[in-house]
């Protein structure tokens, strides 16, 4: 463990086997920092904020710190930070605690990379493998799936959830729920396209590409209200497939709606409706 003579770690950190923390560090007197995690320079770890095992974070990190929640009075010490193992958290990143409003907590799984100037919100909950490119933001109360990636100045709304292997395209304002494997972009944020390349590059088969974009278009580019297209796809053989049944819960359980298609040609041309979409999957 080294710990650099200009850092300052207060009274009651827990610190790790071979924790680094370098030049003009803080460390708060709640914090805990699993083995092997390192903060760089000028790094600011606050609050009731516990971060894992071989974690490195860059400069200028602020992590754990009050909670941007207007509802919050002085002397509020926020809720918890629980941030896991094998995270990148790069230049400029802000990560906010819970509050007594929302869940009590914020999360953050896994091997993510968080790129700089990101930002995440009070109250969140972001999964594994999930990167968010320079600039991108999650509001409070939102919940980022799995290996779902941001683009660069992302905005994802209050409440809204982004689903696993989701792919929101830089720039893109999120209001409602990106389902997962898909490509959403725009503001307000259309659902565009399957997230094809994801797929490919997390091992789905050609099988399972094929079963989601049947899913997509029996969901989203067909006649009919959505309770309506839910039941069709509930009923079809399409459902037996927990990947199917994935997509289905997760629009089922939608409290804000989920990003609608995008008109146009290049988007119907690509999930044209066929007699057979439901009797031949």
């Amino acid at each position: 463990m080294g710990i650099h003579p200009t850092a300052i770690v207060a009274p009651g950190a827990e610190l790790g086997e071979d924790v680094e923390i370098g030049p003009y560090c803080t460390v708060g007197s709640r914090v805990r920092l699993g083995a092997r995690t390192r903060l760089h320079t000028h790094v600011v770890v606050d609050g009731d904020t516990w971060i894992g095992e071989d974690c490195e974070l860059y400069p200028f990190a602020v992590i754990g710190c009050h909670p941007q929640d207007k509802k919050l009075k002085n002397g509020d010490q926020g809720g918890k930070l629980r941030i896991g193992n094998h995270n990148r958290i790069r230049e400029s990143v802000t990560i906010h605690g819970g509050t007594t409003f929302g869940s009590g907590q914020t999360t953050i799984g896994d091997h993510n990379m968080l790129l700089v100037g990101a930002h995440i919100g009070h109250d969140a909950t972001v999964g594994n493998h999930v990167v968010f490119t320079n600039g991108a933001m999650a509001a409070g109360h939102t919940v980022i799936g799995d290996r779902a990636i941001l683009g660069a100045m992302v905005g994802i709304h209050q409440f809204a959830r982004v689903g696993k292997l989701a792919m929101v395209g830089a720039g893109a304002m999120v209001s409602h729920d990106a389902p997962p494997f898909a490509t959403v972009q725009g503001d307000r944020a259309k659902l565009v396209a399957v997230n094809l390349v994801g797929l490919h590059r997390n091992g789905y088969s050609p099988e399972q590409k094929a079963l989601i974009k049947r899913v997509f278009r029996l969901l989203f580019w067909r006649a009919g209200t959505l309770h309506q297209r839910l039941e069709l796809v509930r009923c079809s053989p399409l459902h037996r497939d927990p990947v199917c049944r994935e997509i289905v819960d997760f629009v089922a359980a939608s409290k804000r709606g989920v990003c609608s298609p995008r008109s146009g040609r290049l988007v119907r041309a690509e999930y044209p409706e066929a007699p057979g979409d439901v009797a031949g999957a």
